[in-house]
């Protein structure tokens, strides 16, 4: 993840004021009179109209918003309507949204990028399966499919061979990582930091492991430095074009090989991240996922969640969690995850 400063606290929503009424024509008020009269009549009794006005909930962003966060599910916010989105039936074969995903992210080739390379293999899928055990505690409705997110094209601080910064982990590693998910029923993730490369460049070098059925994809616009800048000075971009590029890649893969649906998910937490995301088309054979992957107190991350993944529909709505204090401040307790509207159905632990 790129440190970024903190986004400034949002003001809190007015409380949005009744409808205001009209006043009456005489005749209505005596057609009202008449009717309250005849009420009366056959009650016994003299009645009164004792109309209430229903107040929706007064929502708040920033870190006093507390349970009246706008990106929970009824806390007053507009934008709940928007969700679920109208998007293609689920064909036979895919994981959203019945399921939820639960993803551990990394590689193991470095103790600092993710939870899959901090810890021997062993303990790290000891950790995945408590993991799973306490989603699916929580959420009955949504049995988890645990999954293994390896960042196997890696955004390099020198420029290499090609002048791309990129580093491509090679095949040994990639189906080492395979085996540790097939040990546990898993699917895995593959994940592509472009540096100045492309897509189109990185893409069909990955198909002989995205082919199997179990594999998925992940692209991280951090990464993607359009402006020819070094990884990790700024914060890159992708446009809507390439997450249709790379929608279009795996759909088509899903045609030649007779496969389920993909996954592709959409590392997300700024707003030029992904620009024109009203422009990504949906195809029934890739199922997007956009990603909140920021870090920071659990208010902050609400922020980031409204504001990159609520008011921008898509498809499917992911959340990043972290291992360490450093990054999430304390970490977003599970409970409140699932208080998000919409429901991520897609957790990254790094």
């Amino acid at each position: 993840m790129f440190t970024g400063s903190a986004i400034a606290p949002w003001p809190v929503l007015a409380q949005a004021s009744p409808n205001a009424t009209s006043a009456g024509t005489g005749k209505a008020k005596k057609a009202t009179s008449a009717k309250k009269t005849s009420s009366a009549k056959a009650n016994g009794a003299a009645s009164q109209d004792t109309g209430t006005v229903v107040k929706r909930p007064v929502g708040a962003l920033g870190p006093q918003s507390g349970d009246r966060h706008l990106a929970y599910k009824g806390a007053g916010s507009d934008l709940d309507s928007l969700w679920p989105p109208k998007i293609p039936a689920p064909l036979p074969g895919s994981i959203l949204p019945a399921k939820r995903v639960i993803a551990f992210y990394g590689n193991p080739r470095s103790t600092r990028m993710g939870i899959l390379g901090e810890f021997a293999p062993d303990e790290m899928l000891r950790k995945l399966d408590r993991e799973v055990a306490e989603w699916n505690r929580l959420d009955p409705q949504h049995p988890v499919q645990p999954a293994l997110h390896l960042i196997a094209v890696v955004a390099a601080g020198d420029k290499g061979f090609d002048g791309k910064y990129r580093n491509r982990m090679d095949s040994t590693l990639i189906e080492q990582v395979y085996g540790w998910a097939k040990s546990r029923n898993a699917i895995m993730f593959i994940d592509v930091q472009v540096g100045l490369s492309t897509l189109q460049q990185e893409l069909p070098l990955l198909e002989r492991f995205l082919k199997r059925p179990d594999v998925h994809l992940g692209i991280d616009p951090e990464f993607s430095m359009k402006d020819g800048s070094r990884p990790g000075k700024k914060i890159g971009t992708y446009d809507a074009a390439d997450v249709n590029y790379a929608s279009r890649f795996l759909a088509e893969l899903v045609d030649k090989y007779k496969l389920p649906p993909k996954m592709l998910v959409i590392h997300r937490f700024t707003r030029k991240g992904v620009t024109n995301a009203d422009k990504i088309r949906l195809d029934p054979k890739v199922q997007i996922v956009m990603h909140m992957d920021g870090f920071g107190a659990p208010w902050l991350k609400r922020d980031s969640f409204y504001s990159y993944i609520k008011k921008e529909p898509v498809q499917f709505a992911g959340w990043k969690q972290f291992t360490k204090a450093k990054n999430d401040k304390p970490t977003t307790p599970r409970e409140e995850i699932l208080r998000l509207w919409p429901q991520p159905l897609y957790i990254q632990i790094q």
